[in-house]
This record gives C-alpha cells, structure tokens and sequence, in this order.
C-alpha cells in the first residue's frame, strides 16, 4: 500500500521529543531513526510517513498539501500568513515561551522608535501594535542576543527556556508575548480528502500526548 499520508515534523528538539509520541499513538519509525540523516522516515503503518524539515518550513508544505499534518512549534505557527491550515491540537513538547528581552541598564529614547531585532517580525509587530507602542523591527536570522550588545537594537524578541543564553549575556526579561508548545496542524483540504485516516491519527497523537 502507498503510504498516502505524511506528517512534517520539525528537525531537533520537536523531532526527538515526536517519535516517542509517534511510540505510543503506534506510529513509531519502521527503523530507529538513530544518526540517520534521511529525510523521509517510513513508519510501522503502511499509509504514513514522516518528513524532516526546517521548523519555519513545516507550514509551508502542510499549506500546499505536501504533507497532511505539520507538527511544529507556535512560534511558527504564530508567523505563518497562509489560510489553509487547522490547528489540531496542542501536544506538549518542546515548552518555552516567546519573550522580550534587553540590556538591564536600557531606557526607551523618546526621540526614536525603539528597535527591536528578531527572527518573528510578524509575531513582534503584533504584539507591540495591540500596545500602542511604535517600534522598528530588525530581522536577524541567529545569535539574537549580540543584538542590543552591540547597539543594533535596543530590545530582541526571541524564545527562551531556562533564560540561561539570556543571563550569560547580561540581558533580562521584561516581557512575555507567549507560551509556545509543539502543536498539530493539519492541512484544511486534505482533513476533507482523507477524514477517517486523518482524525484516526490526531486522535491517537492527542492520547498520547495526554498520556491516554
């Protein structure tokens, strides 16, 4: 049988923290997954297999139908512009929260807009909008924290777990946007297509989320 479903799942923390759910939904991996660096991972069922992909990628080919369901961080999630995607479900995994973070000695210039550096620009301007504050978003790509060490910009948004990076490099938290968790997302069309097949799946990834 063609294995006529597919689940995108983000490479890394969401991908290792997957497959013991995959485990218990029983879905696991047809072989364990180990060092391997293949990128289509068949899975003890004959219609199902998983695809690894870049996290900001797992919207866009659930978007455009090439996977069915995306499992992948909020925080994606959150920056995607398409239409065409369900959130199913939250699955627990890969916890930590999308916060504002700057040097302790920072004080707002009232003579410029505050510059805020982040990866998210979407999820930023949102945020700062809804609280009247106006603000000049920098896109950077990684080592958020360099930002306002540097004077690039007065503030990053970015995520954090333990706020280790953050005190290592004499930055605080002053705000949360957030609480970002692996989610389930499926694509709209194809939850139509395939019904059955799919809801047997999410459903059996939501218990063994819930530990059921």
């Amino acid at each position: 049988m063609d294995r006529n479903m597919r689940i995108a799942v983000a490479r890394g923390r969401v991908l290792k923290e997957t497959l013991p759910l995959l485990e218990r939904a029983a879905a696991g991996l047809l072989e364990p997954a180990g060092n391997s660096r293949k990128l289509i991972l068949p899975t003890v069922r004959d219609d199902l297999e998983i695809i690894v992909v870049r996290s900001a990628d797992v919207a866009t080919y659930v978007e455009y139908g090439t996977a069915d369901f995306g499992i992948v961080g909020r925080d994606v999630i959150m920056e995607h512009t398409g239409d065409n995607l369900y959130e199913l479900c939250d699955l627990g995994i890969s916890r930590c929260r999308m916060i504002v973070a700057s040097r302790p000695d920072y004080r707002p210039d009232p003579l410029r807009r505050t510059r805020v550096a982040s990866k998210y620009p979407l999820s930023t301007r949102r945020y700062f909008v809804k609280q009247a504050r106006q603000i000049e978003v920098i896109k950077l790509y990684g080592s958020m924290e360099l930002a306002p060490l540097v004077g690039i910009a007065d503030m990053i948004v970015d995520l954090t777990d333990t706020g280790r990076t953050l005190r290592e490099n004499n930055l605080v938290e002053v705000e949360e946007i957030a609480r970002v968790s692996g989610r389930l997302i499926a694509n709209k069309a194809q939850v139509k297509m395939k019904g059955a097949a799919m809801r047997e799946i999410s459903e059996r990834l939501a218990a063994a989320a819930n530990g059921d």
